[in-house]
């Protein structure tokens, strides 16, 4: 494919997308609520496989439940077995030249009309397919399918644009200094997670907007969501085989993929757990491969609020509420273990933040008054009370919660535990449900608080610290320096918002980088330096071999 460059492109100012408030009686309300109808009515619907732009049925089913109601389910998939995953990767590599020679406006243009697609005409589709199968409320989907997904496509055209303008900044007289920023030779595996909508999308177009193909395998969990965006890629112009979409049994179409010569790159979200085997048995293919195999990826977190004695506490307790159980703490940024000044839990903190956590409805994501709505599944639903009872059998004091119902969706409820070991089960070990664990330091206590903070756990992920002096800000913001990837001042340990805040962290928690800014997207291109000099040697002696 090729077509004349006559002018140099700048594309559209971006801004992040506004979010729609759901009031009572609004269009956008009466939209959504009509959008949940009629997918309703339609349930379950059947997802294929797409390979090379055409649907595959194979026959091997897995279902989608419905988490706040596990008798129904969303979606029945076919899940890719060997021949189709082979076929996605052949597919994906013959798409590769066309597509890495597309030029840039074009592709861009691609995926700012993906973002119109989903900002607009698909935005409660998706919404309702998150919030029907991952269990979102209405204002946890708003932010996660249509803000942020539309924010990862506007904004990643955006960083791109920067990105292809980076050039050597000095010629030498006669010459001409480049750089372009290739694809990588193969293909891109990206491994997408339940919990949010927009990683799908973005863990592929990432890599798409720098000219990869790419071969997505979706979380179970969210398969009817994931399937829409590939739609919306569709139409908006993505071409067949560019993002090929094969849900599957994860061991057996991971293998296959991580196991190709061209495999060269992994785009991942999920657990700590699966990333470190993942990243061992890719090393163990190396002989494999035809290059060194780009290895990306964001998994769990035990992040952290640390109350200092001068925060203003009403502004802490109802942060750290939002913190631990809005989408019932199934963010990896969740807040999960709670430091609090001994002065401050005594002085207001403790009763505000048990009162108003009383207040927290629970129940289906389509009732509107609920705050929370159920965990993802079974094996979620289980983890999450096997912990709250080792809690207890540590001696840990249940402050509010502890409890779950899972007799017809699997609820559980917001739990707050109080303990004395900071080194606790709970204090350490990634929980991912709505279980919000508090340690009561001494006031003078803070610096070796703050040493706990940073040594309890093999995470690095988000972290906030509340106070008002700026000198305590400063002692942990230094103590805390590898904590984190993502720190907050006064303000909850969730909610990164594209182009504002870049997240990702270190340490067991991934490789920190930064969805959501300029930085990821060098993962996804080898760079070529190119010299052209316009004047000819006439002698090949060099000057100080004059005599």
């Amino acid at each position: 494919m090729s077509s004349a460059q006559l002018a140099s492109f700048k594309v559209p100012a971006v801004d992040n997308e506004p979010m729609k408030a759901y009031a009572p009686g609004s269009v956008e309300r009466i939209a959504l609520e009509h959008a949940i109808a009629e997918m309703e009515q339609q349930l379950p619907f059947e997802v294929p496989c797409v390979v090379n732009g055409k649907p595959v049925k194979t026959g091997k089913l897995a279902k989608q439940p419905i988490p706040h109601d596990h008798a129904r389910h969303l979606c029945t998939y076919h899940e890719a077995d060997p021949e189709t995953v082979e076929n996605a990767i052949n597919g994906a590599l013959a798409a590769r030249a066309e597509w890495e020679s597309m030029p840039w406006n074009d592709r861009a243009a691609i995926f700012l009309k993906a973002a119109d697609l989903v900002s607009g005409k698909y935005r409660y589709k998706l919404l309702a397919a998150t919030m029907l199968g991952q269990g979102k409320n209405a204002w946890q989907a708003e932010i996660d399918a249509a803000a942020e997904l539309t924010d990862f496509l506007r904004f990643g055209v955006k960083f791109v644009e920067e990105l292809y303008a980076q050039q050597p900044s000095k010629n030498s007289a006669g010459a001409w200094n480049r750089i372009e920023f290739r694809p990588l030779e193969g293909f891109v595996f990206a491994v997408t997670p339940f919990n949010f909508t927009a990683i799908g999308g973005n863990l592929c177009a990432t890599p798409a907007l720098v000219g990869n193909v790419v071969v997505w395998k979706p979380s179970p969990a969210a398969t009817l969501s994931n399937y829409i965006v590939h739609q919306i890629f569709t139409e908006a112009g993505v071409p067949p085989g560019v993002i090929q979409f094969v849900p599957g049994p994860p061991p057996e179409v991971v293998a296959q993929a991580i196991g190709h010569k061209n495999f060269a790159a992994l785009n991942f979200t999920g657990s700590t757990f699966i990333f470190k085997k993942l990243w061992k048995d890719i090393a163990a293919n190396m002989d494999k491969y035809k290059g060194y195999p780009r290895i990306v990826g964001e998994t769990g977190g035990k992040n952290f609020h640390v109350v200092h004695k001068s925060a203003e506490i009403r502004n802490a307790a109802i942060q750290s509420i939002r913190g631990a159980f809005e989408y019932q703490g199934q963010k990896c940024s969740a807040l999960s273990r709670l430091y609090v000044s001994s002065s401050v839990w005594s002085g207001g903190f403790k009763d505000l933040l048990l009162s108003e956590t009383a207040k927290i409805k629970v129940g289906s994501p389509l009732d509107w008054g609920n705050f929370m709505g159920p965990v993802i599944g079974r094996p979620a639903y289980d983890k999450i009370t096997a912990y709250i009872q080792k809690a207890k059998d540590a001696g840990a004091e249940i402050l509010i919660g502890g409890t779950g119902d899972d007799s017809k969706g699997y609820f559980i409820q917001p739990t707050v535990i109080l303990t004395k070991d900071p080194h606790m089960v709970t204090m350490v070990e990634e929980i991912f449900g709505p279980v919000l664990t508090v340690y009561v330091f001494e006031d003078d206590d803070y610096e070796k608080t703050l040493e706990l903070v940073d040594t309890s756990t093999e995470y690095g992920l988000t972290g906030s610290i509340f106070a008002s002096e700026r000198k305590a800000l400063i002692t942990a913001t230094n103590t805390l320096r590898n904590a984190a990837g993502n720190v907050y001042y006064n303000e909850k340990c969730t909610g990164a918002v594209v182009g504002q805040q870049p997240f990702g962290g270190a340490r067991a928690s991934g490789t920190n980088d930064k969805a959501g800014s300029i930085s990821i997207f060098y993962r996804f291109v080898s760079a070529r330096s190119i010299k052209e000099n316009f004047v000819g040697l006439e002698d090949f002696h060099y000057p100080s071999n004059l005599v």
